[in-house]
């Protein structure tokens, strides 16, 4: 095929020859947008120099440097969230954005609060999944009287210094785990609810809205007082181990925090007919959920989609630090998606 030439270039971007070979030679300057345009050609039309004009968007781009503060490095969610993050920085057009993304493995406010003001120090703007707690607060705000805004991802946080909060609805995904157990469920029974934290907004919120349709509408069914897993399989293994040898009329589970491997591998312990009978909901995907989803053994799982919740991060932290910031804190919620053993 013929090799596509600068008057090609110029043709399907739409502008003049003269246009393109300043963009090429780099000496005289062009308005970003009409660099984009052309290279935007140049990809699509498969033209020999889109190196050059890639240098040259490179050039012309504003540069931002973002902080992003994740959870235990041994979970392979927050190692999947992580690459999400990093490949949405990437795959932005008007801007230059390098991730610096960090995982905190000891959970305590004072280590993740002083990892927080260390990733503000060096970066534009945090991005934090983190629970809410005083201490963490303080250094939200000692970040903002830094010019450094914060946002809160997946789990929101009651700081009002917080920039904003980027996440699903965790009310309604609360209520949709309730009426998946009410629908697959007959007769009374016992509901057992795990959550990582009592300070995760995320998991108390959908801890509340569950308990409330289950009130309404299915109050056959009794729900047991919430079980903090603290974020460890172990802990929810044991948990859910004793609660079926004490137990049975254990009939659903909503596990809201980290311990999903845990409960499968509790259930794996009894008779299949005794698994069947127990409907588990639970949140997000990794390798295991995936695999309890495969063996019918989760009912559902209640997810974020990764990577527009992570483009939605990255588009937000940008809103943030730009010429029109808002002043009011920012609250964007992004559908949650259900994923069954019947969509997986």
């Amino acid at each position: 095929m013929r090799r596509p030439t600068i008057r090609d270039l110029a043709q399907a971007a739409g502008v003049s020859v003269a246009t393109v070979n300043r963009i090429l030679s780099g000496t005289v300057s062009v308005r970003p947008k009409t660099v984009q345009r052309v290279q935007s050609a140049a990809e699509e039309i498969g033209f020999y120099g889109i190196g050059a004009i890639d240098d040259r968007v490179k050039k012309l781009s504003p540069h931002h440097r973002f902080g992003f503060l994740l959870q235990q490095s041994t979970r392979e969610l927050y190692k999947l969230f992580g690459k999400k993050i990093i490949a949405a920085c990437r795959d932005r057009r008007d801007e230059i954005v390098e991730p610096i993304v960090e995982f905190v493995d000891l959970l305590t406010p004072e280590t993740i609060s002083s990892r927080l003001i260390a990733l503000g120090d060096t970066c534009d703007v945090v991005g934090v999944i983190a629970p809410d707690h005083p201490i963490i607060g303080q250094a939200i705000r000692s970040l903002k009287e830094m010019g450094k805004p914060v946002v809160a991802y997946i789990t929101d946080q009651s700081a009002p210094e917080r920039a904003a909060y980027v996440g699903t609805d965790n009310w309604k995904l609360g209520r949709t785990a309730a009426f998946l157990i009410a629908q697959t469920t007959q007769g009374p029974g016992r509901i057992a609810v795990f959550i990582g934290n009592h300070r995760y907004q995320c998991q108390d919120v959908s801890d509340a809205s569950f308990r409330s349709y289950l009130r309404e509408h299915a109050p056959r069914l009794t729900v047991e007082e919430s079980r903090p897993t603290h974020e460890e399989s172990s802990e929810a293994y044991r948990m859910v181990a004793e609660l079926l040898k004490t137990t049975d009329d254990l009939v659903g589970i909503l596990i809201v925090g980290g311990g999903i491997t845990g409960v499968l591998r509790a259930l794996r312990e009894v008779p299949a007919e005794r698994r069947a009978g127990i409907k588990l909901v639970c949140r997000d995907i990794g390798p295991d959920t995936r695999r309890g989803l495969s063996e019918g053994m989760i009912t559902a799982a209640l997810c974020h989609p990764l990577e527009a919740t992570s483009a939605l991060l990255v588009q937000t932290m940008i809103d943030v630090i730009g010429p029109q910031a808002p002043v009011a804190t920012l609250q964007r919620s992004i559908p949650f998606e259900i994923v069954t053993p019947e969509n997986i």
